[in-house]
This record gives C-alpha cells, sequence and structure tokens, in this order.
C-alpha cells in the first residue's frame, strides 16, 4: 500500500514541479505515475483478496461494509479503475472535455488514499501524517493556482 500512496502523490506533485520549476519534461512521466500507482493499488487489493481472506467472497464484502479503512480503500481502487482505462491518448480524445472531469477524481483518490491508511495504522501515525501532509501542501498549491490565475482571467476579461 505504501508505494500505492507514493506514486499517487508523484503523480499529483508533476504539475506543481513543472510549474514551480519550468521543467516541462516532468509531464511525459504522470500518466505513467498514475498507471504504477494504479497497478500498486491493484496489488495491495489483490494480495488484500488472496493472502488475507484466500477468496472469501463473503467475508470480503463484510470486511468492505465493516471496516471503514477498507471501505475508503476500496472506493478509492474503484475510483481508479476509470482513471487507468481513460489514459489513453484514444480515450482522451474521445472523452473531450470530459476527460479533464473525470481525471479530477484523482484529488478525491488521495484524499481516500491518506484516509485509508490513517485509520488503517493504530499506533504510529507519523507516516500517514506525512502523506497527508503532502497531500494537502499539494492540493493547496493547486487551489492557490486556480484562485490567482482564474482571477486574473477574469480580470483580463472585462
Amino acid at each position: 500500500g505504501d508505494w500505492s500512496l507514493r506514486f499517487l502523490l508523484l503523480t499529483l506533485a508533476v504539475t506543481p514541479l513543472r510549474r514551480l520549476t519550468g521543467w516541462n519534461g516532468l509531464q511525459r512521466f504522470r500518466r505513467l505515475l498514475g498507471l504504477f500507482a494504479f497497478f500498486y493499488v491493484s496489488l495491495h487489493f489483490g494480495v488484500y483478496l488472496v493472502f488475507d481472506q484466500f477468496f472469501d467472497w463473503r467475508a470480503i464484502v463484510a470486511d468492505i461494509a465493516k471496516r471503514p479503512y477498507i471501505t475508503v480503500g476500496f472506493a478509492g481502487w474503484l475510483l481508479l479503475i476509470p482513471l487507468a482505462v481513460t489514459s489513453t491518448g484514444g480515450m482522451m480524445k474521445r472523452l473531450g472535455r470530459n476527460w479533464q472531469g473525470l481525471h479530477r477524481l484523482v484529488y478525491l483518490i488521495g484524499a481516500l488514499g491518506v484516509l485509508h491508511y490513517l485509520w488503517l495504522v493504530k499506533a504510529d501515525l507519523s507516516e500517514p501524517l506525512l502523506y497527508a501532509g503532502i497531500l494537502a501542501l499539494l492540493l493547496s498549491y493547486r487551489l492557490w493556482w486556480w484562485r490567482t490565475h482564474s482571477a486574473t482571467a477574469t480580470r483580463s476579461t472585462r
């Protein structure tokens, strides 16, 4: 699960790092990082299905319904599926404007991943809180960027 969250946060860090450094070459790694995140989340879920639950589907459904940390982790994985499926250039063209709206789910997925980790850990919260801080920093930067640049665009059209 750790690498899932790391790749997800790295994916979210690409645009802010590109804007801050001017290094546009970072952009070409974003899709790959996102697909790595999906792969590791799927692997994490697969290990849970096979080695923790031994394919006991009733127990799995009960676990998802009963344990909030599993519920949010499962929800995050489900939301990642359409992002992975639509990550190709062809799907971007097919979905048009809707593609970007769909892929904004990544912010919610990041929050669900951090929440999953926070609720999972019983003792030392330092690592989940570090990830929560990184996510908060990345989302704050994006909010600041959106507010300052949409305000500039609005002023220039008046």
